[in-house]
């Protein structure tokens, strides 16, 4: 289970970017660029720890997990 200390950024299938605590079935905002994203995710947690996909596909064909913005 995710921590609410947590905030995840996310690619939607639209192409937009969803902001989303740990442990949320919902975006808490979305955003149309990943760095829009991040700069609302540290506006609305400052202190939270920050989850982001990333956005481009390995050379095993998937997304490549999390990074630190």
């Amino acid at each position: 289970m995710a921590n609410k200390n947590e905030i995840f950024i996310e690619q939607r299938e639209q192409g937009d970017f969803a902001v989303r605590r740990g442990g949320s079935e919902r975006a808490s905002t979305v955003e149309s660029t990943q760095a829009k994203a991040i700069e609302r995710a540290k506006e609305i947690a400052p202190n939270a720890k920050l989850h982001v996909e990333r956005v481009r596909d390995t050379s095993a064909g998937s997304r490549d997990k999390w990074r630190k913005p």
